[in-house]
């Protein structure tokens, strides 16, 4: 027992490491780091290296632990001043714009699976079923690719995108199973019975989120832990007890999760700083076991006879269904302009929560299941490798790419600042230019609010004066509240704030 457990530690690590290598090369290459998770998963799975991974449940559940995390850290990150003035936007998009790219889907595929399928003998519910899955945007490929990509968007759009992905998958999820229970029962559909039960779960997902948030928030500041360690692992406990207690009084847990993160990330708690950090890390961790797990789901050569209708599927989405539902949807905002609706369009991004919902239909036995996974497998490769790589491209080419805020990441100083601190904080490297009009402190002209904290020389880190004598390549690290006369005088690449 022992020597199989230190063997799947041992290929975890393996593949943890060559994700984390794809994930290097990512950046350096324009190809979204999921995809990459994704395909180190496919090439050490049964076709690749070998690893048999056929569990479908144990899948399910990693996923869905994955995407509770994923959102509640989404939840944490996103500032609520940024996503109140787009709040009617996202939440359209959210729900109406959701439901209109499952229906228009849902057509097109019973089109399309019909002319080139006609022996799978797909229905039209079942048709719904494929496209529900594919049907909300993907929170972690949003999140990732935008973040990670540094984007800067104008005319709020960056807000706008992150609410809907975080906020879209309950109305997924629900579409899903309920089109999953149509098809066991076999029963003419209840249209009503359906379309009540989806706002019941949202409303009580919502209650659920909102009120447990601000309990977390009470709790994590009036009690009183000596280890300052486990207040992270605090409101790690409240987000998985958000998600299970919304489950549990028929709410819904995804949305319920991502409004408890939106709560407490938009609060003030000790240790804050400690505890949005954390969970970066653990969202990215998470990301990377879905990624893989999904990858080794996948038998590749399962992928070859689907080729053609997958990516017809896969254009028919990018190109005629998602801009439809976007414009639709987007209709009452008249002000906004075609070019940001166009790219709301272009960022309608799958990823591992459409695989996770395509699961479903796999541990429910539901006909035509493994179909069903396949095509969607296939359309989010081709999603996150057409759209996740040209996102950047798309923003410029419509004009909506902003200049990026100047900032460099600290390298010599530990250090970092709480986001409710304004100054800025950089580090500077002395050079002979600075100590042309004097080698002291004094002598640099430094702008109004402006402090040398810390210099570093070689090994040694000390607090200076006005008269510390300065010397080159020494690095200085600098706090200040005019940024723009800094960034003139010293710092060409900016300046540097969490």
């Amino acid at each position: 027992m022992s020597i199989q457990l230190e063997a799947v530690l041992f290929v975890l690590a393996i593949l943890f490491f060559l994700s984390i290598l794809a994930g290097k090369a990512s950046s350096r290459f324009g190809v979204p780091a999921l995809l990459l998770f994704l395909l180190v998963g496919m090439f050490s799975g049964s076709d690749g290296l070998g690893i048999q991974f056929e569990n479908m449940v144990i899948a399910k559940h990693i996923g869905t632990i994955a995407l509770c995390i994923i959102l509640f850290s989404g939840g944490l990150d996103t500032n609520i001043a940024e996503i109140r003035p787009v709040m009617a936007k996202g939440i359209i998009l959210a729900t109406l714009g959701v439901f209109l790219t499952a229906i228009i889907t849902g057509v097109l595929i019973w089109w399309v699976l019909g002319m080139t399928m006609k022996s799978a003998g797909i229905g039209f519910i079942t048709s719904l079923l494929l496209a529900s899955t594919m049907a909300s945007t993907d929170s972690a490929s949003v999140f990732s690719i935008l973040r990670s990509k540094g984007l800067c968007l104008k005319n709020n759009l960056r807000p706008t995108l992150e609410l809907e992905s975080g906020s879209n998958d309950p109305m997924a999820y629900v579409l899903v199973i309920s089109l999953i229970e149509i098809i066991r029962m076999g029963a003419v559909p209840n249209y009503w019975l359906v379309g009540g039960t989806l706002l019941l779960q949202l409303g009580i997902g919502a209650a659920v989120g909102f009120l447990l948030g601000k309990l977390a928030v009470f709790v994590i500041n009036h009690i009183k832990i000596d280890n300052d360690s486990l207040y992270p692992i605090l409101v790690l406990t409240f987000c998985l007890f958000i998600f299970s207690a919304s489950y549990f009084i028929e709410g819904n847990g995804f949305l319920a999760v991502y409004i408890g993160g939106l709560v407490i990330g938009n609060s003030k708690f000790v240790h804050k700083r400690t505890s949005l950090k954390f969970f970066d890390g653990l969202a990215w961790l998470f990301q990377l076991i879905m990624f893989l797990t999904l990858g080794l789901l996948v038998n590749p050569h399962e992928l070859i006879p689907i080729i053609i209708p997958g990516l017809i599927i896969s254009f028919l989405m990018i190109f005629v269904s998602r801009p439809l539902s976007v414009f639709i949807s987007l209709l009452p905002f008249r002000k906004m302009p075609v070019r940001d609706k166009a790219y709301v369009s272009w960022v309608g991004l799958r990823g591992a929560v459409p695989i996770i919902f395509a699961i479903f239909p796999l541990v429910e036995n539901v006909p035509h299941a493994r179909l069903i996974f396949n095509i969607v497998f296939l359309c989010t490769l081709v999603s996150l490798l057409v759209q996740g790589t040209s996102l950047p491209m798309v923003a410029r080419w419509l004009k909506l790419a902003d200049k990026p805020p100047n900032r460099t990441k600290l390298v010599d100083f530990d250090v970092d600042f709480s986001n409710d601190i304004k100054s800025i904080m950089t580090e500077i490297e002395v050079t002979e230019a600075m100590l042309e009009k004097g080698s002291k402190m004094y002598n640099l002209n430094l702008p109004e609010n402006t402090l040398v904290v810390l210099i570093k020389r070689d090994e040694l880190y000390f607090v200076p004066t006005g008269k510390t004598v300065l010397k080159e390549r020494d690095k200085m690290l600098v706090i200040t509240d005019n940024k723009d006369d800094l960034v003139d005088k010293y710092l060409p690449a900016g300046g540097s704030k969490p």
